[in-house]
This record gives structure tokens, sequence and C-alpha cells, in this order.
């Protein structure tokens, strides 16, 4: 498996533990008496998923710059 298809898969499976996240805070938070805390859990994946999906948007575009052809679809 390249590079690519690593960082995808990467990415596809940040988004499931962020949206786990999530609905734990929604739990949490909705307790009689919530952990504040509990809240800047979901900003750790979020961060990774920002930079897994910059670089998987970036990535047909530095193809095209360095001139490769084919994209995430070749191989």
């Amino acid at each position: 498996m390249n590079w690519n298809k690593w960082i995808r898969q990467i990415h596809r499976w940040l988004s499931m533990i962020f949206t786990v996240t999530v609905i734990a805070t929604f739990i949490a938070l909705a307790q009689e008496k919530p952990i504040v805390w509990v809240s800047y859990v979901p900003l750790a994946p979020l961060a990774l998923l920002l930079l897994s999906g910059l670089y998987l948007f970036a990535l047909p575009y530095a193809n095209k710059w360095f001139g490769k052809r084919g994209g995430a679809s070749g191989s």
C-alpha cells in the first residue's frame, strides 16, 4: 500500500474516532454535573483530520504541479 492510500485510510479512521468523541462529549455534557474538560477531547482527532484533509486536498494539485499523471486512481 502506498503512502497516499495510508493517509486516506488514516483519515477515514480519524473521522470515525472524531464522531465517537463528539457523541461522547454530548453525552458527558448532558449529565447533571458535567465535566467541562471533556469538551476538549474532540480537538485532538479534529487537528489530525485537518492535517490529513489538507494533505488529501492538496494532493491532486501537487501531482499536477510536479507533472505526475494518474493521481489517486492510478497504479
